[in-house]
Parts: structure tokens; C-alpha cells; sequence
């Protein structure tokens, strides 16, 4: 009997937003490119100038996943909206495809909102982690740097989508996400990611 799958994965230490990776991802998913056309363009023409094909590989598989969690007009604002519309679209879709990024903006990120936190302490997120045990049963044990590698990533996304002032100064700020953002996410219904995105509100 197979093992149930967790909500919870690890494959988010991929990489933060990566905008500028993203954008030609996207592009590549607009073109509409086959298999072997995808292939190439990682792993020989590098196109996102990684120092190995394994890393180009790894990498853009995340961020693909995480485009294709959304439809072809996210694409669009990350390949051609300006850097505050491409992250915050990012942002979204990064939301969607990991339960553990969404909820750790929910549970804590808005916790420390409502009562007027001015920060975002990094133990918060060892905390969470913990929680996430309880809610979860099927999640996998992490070793102690797998868990403080996904809170830096975690961190770095909150960062370069503005929650936190930066992300070694755990200063929190409210975000107001970009219009062309949010009529996607309404008129495509995704109330989950409505909620998880709008934590200052």
C-alpha cells in the first residue's frame, strides 16, 4: 500500500521568486515549446546561464511547476507586466503551489499583523513547522537544515514580494497586491490564494 503523499513538501528550497529566471520560463511555456525544445533551451542553450545543467534542470522544473499551477494569463503578467506585477504574480502562483508557503502566511505571517507586530521572527518559523506535524500527519521528518533551508527561502519570498523590509531584517510591511493580480485570481475563483496573499489586509 503506497504511503499517503503529505501536503507538505520540501521542493520549495528550490529557489525563491527568481523573476528574471521566471520570466523566460514563461516565455518558453507561452511559446508553447515540446519536450525536447524545453530540454534544450535548460540544459544546452542554457538560457537561464546556470552553472550546470543539473541545477538549469532542477530550478526550472520549479519554476514551471509552480507557472502551470496557474493559467497561461499569469504567464503573461510574469513574462511581460513590470517587476512589481511579474513578482507579485509570482508570488501568487508560489502560493498556490506550496500549501506550506500559503499556510505559513495565514497562521503566522497574519497572526503577526493583527497584533500589530512590527517583525517576523525566524523562530516563528520553526514554530510553524512544528504545528504543521500536528496538521498533517503524513509529513516527512526534515532534518534541521532542510527545515532552516526552506525558512530561508521562505523568507526570501517574503522579501522580494515586499512582506518583509528585507530578508536579514525581519521587518514586516503591508503589501498591497497589484490589480492585475488580484481580477486574475477573483475571476478565476481562487479564493485559498485570495486569502494566503492578502495577510496585511
Amino acid at each position: 500500500m503506497a504511503k499517503p503523499v503529505s501536503r507538505y513538501k520540501a521542493d520549495i528550497a528550490g529557489g525563491a521568486l527568481k523573476l528574471q529566471e521566471s520570466r523566460i520560463v514563461a516565455g518558453l511555456l507561452l511559446d508553447g515549446v515540446t519536450e525536447t525544445e524545453w530540454k534544450d533551451a535548460i540544459e544546452v542553450a542554457n538560457v537561464l546561464q546556470k552553472r550546470s545543467p543539473g541545477t538549469a534542470k532542477r530550478q526550472s522544473s520549479l519554476m514551471r511547476l509552480r507557472l502551470e499551477a496557474m493559467k497561461p494569463e499569469i504567464w503573461e503578467l510574469v513574462r511581460y507586466g513590470s517587476k512589481i506585477v511579474a513578482t507579485h504574480a509570482l508570488f501568487a502562483a508560489s502560493i498556490k503551489h506550496s500549501p506550506l508557503l500559503g499556510d505559513f502566511l495565514d497562521l503566522m505571517v497574519r497572526s503577526q499583523f493583527r497584533m500589530f507586530r512590527q517583525d517576523l521572527p525566524r523562530n516563528l518559523w520553526l514554530d510553524f513547522v512544528d504545528r504543521c506535524h500536528d496538521r498533517e500527519p503524513n509529513m516527512p521528518e526534515w532534518q534541521e537544515s532542510t527545515t532552516n533551508k526552506l525558512g530561508d527561502t521562505v523568507y526570501r519570498i517574503l522579501a522580494e514580494a515586499g512582506y518583509l523590509l528585507d530578508n536579514k531584517k525581519y521587518i514586516l510591511q503591508p503589501v498591497r497586491i497589484s490589480g492585475e493580480v488580484m481580477t486574475y485570481l477573483r475571476d478565476n475563483e481562487e479564493d485559498y490564494v485570495l486569502r494566503w496573499i492578502q495577510v496585511s489586509l
